[in-house]
């Protein structure tokens, strides 16, 4: 059975709120099927500073403030902050497997998610299904 917790990775997060994304449609679908489902969304401090800065250079101040209004307004997402710990083991993991092209915050995420047991991923990041995790956008299945 599933985890009841998704992780949240920037492209899905930037999508849902970017009705011009092209992978927007989809993600909303996931998103709604997850929440109607009682799951949790799982997003990193990390995370959201990405999706903004992405939504501020693609969509432009709108954009970007959407990002934040979702999580000031959204029950469902609970963000978990990347402590000093968390940063020292993604440095570690991102510097063993320099090889894979993983930026920075995908180790962190990868650190969160096998810390909290979150198998499964919003994102269209195929690094996160070579890390071993379940992409839930179809796009990377």
């Amino acid at each position: 059975m599933a985890g009841r917790e998704v992780f949240v990775d920037t492209s899905a997060l930037y999508a849902f709120v970017n009705s011009r994304d092209e992978h927007h449609t989809r993600a909303a679908q996931v998103v709604t099927k997850a929440v109607k489902a009682g799951r949790s969304l799982v997003v990193s401090d990390y995370v959201i500073t990405e999706a903004v800065n992405l939504a501020q250079v693609r969509g432009g101040k709108f954009v970007s403030s959407r990002v934040l209004d979702l999580l000031d307004q959204s029950v469902a997402i609970r963000v978990e902050w990347i402590s000093p710990e968390r940063f020292e083991l993604a440095r570690a993991f991102f510097r063993k497997h320099a090889d894979h092209g993983y930026s920075f915050t995908d180790c962190t995420s990868f650190i969160l998610m096998r810390e909290l047991h979150i198998q499964e991923v919003l994102t269209t990041d195929r690094h996160f299904t070579e890390a071993g995790f379940r992409s839930l956008l179809s796009t990377v299945q």
